[in-house]
């Protein structure tokens, strides 16, 4: 990374400085590859005399001039991003006269070409500090200023940026510093209130836009021009104004940046950005084919996470990225509230929240990288690692408990207050606890040290004796903990006890109590007779896992997870018995065998897409080998059959097409997707459009039946960016060592688009054709560390991650990635990617052998 600023630096530069105004001047009509960028800064220096830096990457310095004097150029360090600024005085003026490269990574000025109609998109990428790619900025959340921007950009563009243009000028032909004659206009644009950098925001090209307004705030919704006809802006913006009314009802402030545009942008690397007025969003959430209402609900669940950031972290931002999960843990907790409280998926929300959010970080917690909620972050290479299943998904978990602890009504008090004390401001945890706290009256200093300053996460499981008629004689819930991670936590549970009544599954007592030590006796369940199944966390109120006992776990195989009759309390058991299968307890081919014997049944798409996922995987990397092909056999037969019953047109019918290709591996089954795929054979109810169309390509491909002239027959149907994408995926999907050898070259080169080089990744790990993998785990050890010095941060974690040898489950790959750390002591971010790849593998290695020992 570009600099690679740490804390301490950060610390004095803040300490030195208080900066009061950027204005930045853009020329986008100059090139391909650069644009002008002239920025001039003002801001007050605390130690007349002393030094510093300003941010500054990859540019072509012309000119600095700090205080009417001009500064030697060639003290810029272009690699590391800084242009040195001594002797600061009392009051500055900085001007910084450059140009700056567009990106294809997805960071900083990000520059796309549309294939289909050859125009031109540009949208910022910021977060964490990039910034500073396109402007000279001291680039860090706690040097807040105004922005005042001024962009010159040809004629048929929109320009978005915090603020609403202010004015619109059309130019000569002829204008700027190079001459350039094609038309253009310049656009102006209003000092910002005072905001971090990494939320400043630009994005220019011939989008199309849908205009709106909603209590007094103007609405605007834009994607590429060729995308208008599948852009759904009234179910954003329906989504949007529903959050709008619930986020000022709850927070007590209006919404502080006058406008509120939302632009679906082209190979954008995340899910979103909260740009203070300006956010960007995946494009994949114009949906140009029919998605599930599972999609649909996490676009959703994005637009109110994003809009919560407006008021927690654009109004109020961290000092430093410590507390970055201060920022996503609360977006998360508060969009998903929102969800609940405000929109049509009320009655799901908490149930995807417990089966997509928490599972999220169950994962991440057990990872040999895990860490605290509240992170030690000492530099920028740090803070890029931890967007992570912790910082999101565990920290939203663990306020859903502080708001079962403190009430929400409180914890809602307390945030206004904070809002209020902190607007425009940077903070810590501590000003958000000491708000709650004078709201609750209750002290978090225990809670905050028991839950945000410890790692991993804790198991409960039931532990009883009975009475000879079946009664419960003792109970007690077990706590446990690793040896590494030996913290005991004070935890809230519900426990619920249910029983087979005919086809239902229904509670017939629930206790709630405080779990706290390693054992914990029930005394209200002693004396009730035992039932069919125990959940223990029933209601979700804790973050744990939880476990099943013997009776529970084969009341769910033998079809109880079927006859539950409220959403919930499925969705935990089928959590349970996922966490169960990756740690080692419930065999793989019991949990298939669970998803086969249940799955028909769920009606939450959300939790049917997830167990769907989770079962392809613990076929393909979970299970012992010598079942593995009759694994895959029977959820295919299972996926067919579910599929040939569906109602047709249903959010489960797609759900299960789209399952069972990827699974699709015997001659029949292949057949049944070609004849899908040539119209010969579709289920009623079902419209193979484009992205179907790729699905099933793509399955084919693995599959032996298609190759390349028919991915180009296909690439031809489909000329877009997404077909491009797709048919990227495709060719690395090739089940030849010829593709994969070329897929390689094309990778490791560093030449692909950021979307293209995923997809050339993810078609490349086929798990299908694992033996075309085995000469690549030399290779990737001996390319990663170039890599990742030589890359930006996002592509050269992309391959670290999705190139790591993770599908050649063998001792042998743990053993190179030991290897390979101990030799080359990478950074410690790179370090903590392998030692991700290499525990995943070693998982796999246990899980097999549980399987293995399951079948004799």
């Amino acid at each position: 990374m570009a600099g690679n600023l740490t804390r301490d630096e950060a610390r004095e530069r803040a300490r030195l400085l208080n900066v009061e105004s950027y204005e930045v001047a853009l020329d986008l009509t100059e090139g391909d590859e650069r644009f002008e960028s002239v920025t001039t800064v003002r801001f007050a220096g605390t130690q007349p005399g002393a030094s510093t830096f300003i941010d500054l990457h990859g540019a072509r310095v012309r000119s600095v001039t700090l205080n009417g004097e001009e500064l030697d150029v060639s003290t810029y360090d272009a690699e590391k991003g800084r242009f040195p600024l001594p002797g600061l005085a009392a009051s500055n003026e900085l001007r910084v006269d450059a140009d700056c490269a567009y990106m294809r990574t997805g960071e900083g000025l990000h520059r796309f070409v549309d294939p289909v109609d050859q125009k031109v998109y540009l949208h910022s990428q910021f977060e964490t500090a990039d910034a500073h790619r396109m402007y000279a900025c001291f680039d860090q959340p706690d040097l807040k200023a105004t922005f005042q921007l001024t962009v010159l950009a040809p004629a048929d563009w929109e320009v978005v940026s915090n603020a609403a243009a202010s004015g619109v000028e059309e130019l000569a032909e002829e204008h700027g510093r190079h001459g350039s004659v094609q038309a253009a206009k310049r656009w102006e644009f209003p000092p910002t209130p005072v905001m971090s950098t990494y939320i400043t925001a630009l994005v220019a090209g011939p989008y199309h836009k849908v205009t709106s307004e909603h209590d007094g705030i103007p609405l605007g919704v834009y994607c590429r021009a060729s995308l208008a006809e599948h852009l759904d802006a009234d179910n954003i913006l329906e989504v949007t104004r529903q959050g709008f009314d619930f986020f000022h009802k709850v927070f007590g402030v209006r919404y502080p940046f006058g406008k509120y545009d939302q632009l679906f942008v082209p190979e954008f690397n995340a899910g979103a950005m909260e740009n203070a007025g300006c956010v960007t969003f995946l494009e994949d959430y114009v949906f140009r084919s029919r998605v599930t209402d599972a999609v649909v609900e996490r676009r959703a669940e994005t637009i109110l996470h994003e809009m919560a950031h407006m008021w927690f972290g654009d109004l109020v931002t961290m000092r430093w990225w410590d507390d970055l999960w201060l920022n996503e843990s609360f977006a998360t907790y508060m969009s998903v509230l929102a969800q609940a409280e405000a929109t049509r998926w009320g009655k799901g929300a908490w149930t995807t929240f417990a089966n997509v959010e928490k599972s999220w970080a169950y994962r991440q917690d057990q990872l040999p990288s895990t860490h605290p909620i509240s992170a030690d972050i000492p530099d920028m290479q740090a803070v890029e690692v931890n967007f992570d299943g912790i910082t999101y998904a565990k920290g939203a978990s663990v306020l859903k408990q502080l708001v079962a602890y403190v009430g929400l009504d409180n914890f809602l008090a307390g945030v206004r207050d904070y809002f209020g004390e902190h607007a425009w401001g940077n903070t810590e945890l501590k000003d958000l606890l000491n708000a709650l706290e004078r709201t609750s009256g209750r002290d978090l200093s225990s809670w905050s040290k028991e839950w945000l300053e410890t790692a991993w996460v804790n198991t409960l499981r039931p532990s009883f004796t009975l009475t000879e008629d079946g009664r419960y004689e003792t109970f007690e819930v077990l706590q446990e903990a690793p040896a590494d991670y030996p913290t005991l936590r004070s935890h809230r549970v519900a426990i619920g006890l249910y029983k087979l009544d005919g086809d239902a599954l229904t509670r017939v007592k629930r206790v709630e109590l405080d779990v706290v030590g390693a054992r914990t006796a029930v005394a209200d369940l002693v004396g009730e007779e035992q039932p069919d199944l125990v959940l223990v966390n029933d209601d979700d109120l804790t973050y744990a896992k939880i476990r099943l006992d013997e009776r529970s776990l084969r009341t769910l195989v033998d079809g109880g997870i079927a006859r539950f009759t409220e959403s919930l309390p499925r969705a935990l058991c089928w959590s349970a018995a996922w966490d169960m299968t990756r740690d080692g307890e419930m065999s793989t081919r019991d949990y298939v065998r669970l998803v086969v014997s249940g799955v028909a049944t769920v009606k939450d798409i959300t939790v049917l897409q997830a167990v769907l996922r989770q079962a392809r995987l613990a076929v393909q990397q979970y299970a012992d080998p010598a079942w593995r092909a009759e694994g895959l056999a029977l959820l295919a037969t299972e996926l067919r059959s579910l599929l040939e019953g569906a109602e047709p047109g249903s959010d489960q019918q797609l759900a299960f097409l789209q399952a069972f290709a990827p699974v699709a591996t015997s001659e029949g089954d292949l057949a049944l997707v070609g004849g899908i795929l040539d119209g010969s054979a579709v289920p009623e109810g079902v419209t193979v459009d484009t992205d179907l169309r790729w699905t099933l390509v793509h399955a084919l491909v693995s599959g032996g039946v298609l190759g390349e002239a028919d991915i180009e027959a296909e690439l031809r149907r489909d000329p877009t960016a997404t077909g491009e994408r797709s048919a990227a995926m495709c060719r690395a999907a090739v089940p030849t060592a010829e593709a994969k050898a070329a897929a390689w070259e094309r990778i490791v080169e560093g030449k692909l688009a950021n979307h293209i080089a995923r997809t050339t990744i993810n078609g490349f790990q086929d798990a299908n054709h694992v033996e075309l993998l085995e000469a690549y785990r030399d290779k990737y050890f001996a390319e990663v560390g170039r890599i990742y010095k030589e890359w930006t941060f996002d592509q050269a974690s992309t391959f670290a991650v999705g190139c790591f040898p993770a599908l050649l489950i063998e001792p042998e790959t743990v053993e190179a990635a030991e290897r390979y750390l101990a030799e080359h002591q990478p950074p410690q971010a790179l370090r903590r990617l392998i030692l991700e790849g290499a525990d995943g593998v070693s998982r796999a290695l246990r899980n097999r052998a549980k399987d293995a020992e399951s079948a004799s």
